[in-house]
């Protein structure tokens, strides 16, 4: 399960984006529940906001069940998911995720794909707070042996991802697509402390 990734390095055009915040941090390792960045197509342009790893609609009223996974079997139908599957599609920027292997002893690895920037199938909702409205996301995830990675889009499956007028066939299409080859990398085990978010997570095995 995608339960960890990376954002610590952009270019200049990804920074150019509309909403790429001024104070932007690099983070080695966020975890749902972080604040993280979501590219959304916002009037025809695409824009960047941050929001909270947890998918929340406004109608939740329990906010320890927010997921941070969708998925792709039941992202049409599931309640949880469905609207947002139709109307609120993003994608979350990384440089790469995490991914744990092993039974008495899991190992970590790092997962890259062919170029610095990645990006992760997401849908989004707002919810509202005490007279603010806060951003909240999912990744999409499919199945890969006996893990969930998540769903990553070249940029011409994000064009149409994040387009509100793609058909529905389409979209059904974009989430059973061959996925791109990943390069992986054996680490260390200090990433396994979800208090690190350093450098140091990459730290490879010796």
């Amino acid at each position: 399960m995608c339960g960890r990734y990376a954002l610590f390095r952009w270019n200049p055009a990804f920074a150019a984006l509309p909403g790429f915040p001024v104070d932007q941090q690099p983070h080695w390792s966020l975890a749902p529940g972080a604040s993280v960045l979501l590219l959304r197509q916002v009037e025809a342009a695409l824009q960047l906001s941050r929001a909270r790893w947890g998918l929340t609609p406004a109608w939740l009223s329990d906010f320890t069940r927010t997921p941070a996974q969708a998925r792709v079997e039941t992202l049409a139908k599931q309640p949880m998911f469905r609207d947002a599957y139709r109307l609120r599609r993003g994608v979350l920027p990384a440089n790469g995720f995490y991914e744990w292997r092993g039974t008495a002893r899991k190992r970590p690895y790092w997962m890259t794909g062919e170029d610095s920037l990645i990006y992760f199938a997401a849908i989004w909702e707002a919810y509202p707070v005490q007279g603010h409205t806060y951003l909240s996301a999912a990744v999409v995830t499919r199945p890969a042996a006996n893990q969930r990675r998540p769903l990553m889009l070249d940029q011409t499956g994000m064009t149409a991802w994040l387009d509100p007028q793609t058909p529905p066939e389409a979209l059904q299409a974009l989430l059973a697509a061959p996925q791109p080859a990943l390069r992986e990398r054996p680490l260390a085990t200090l990433v396994n402390d979800p208090m690190l978010d350093a450098p140091e997570c990459l730290t490879p095995v010796n």
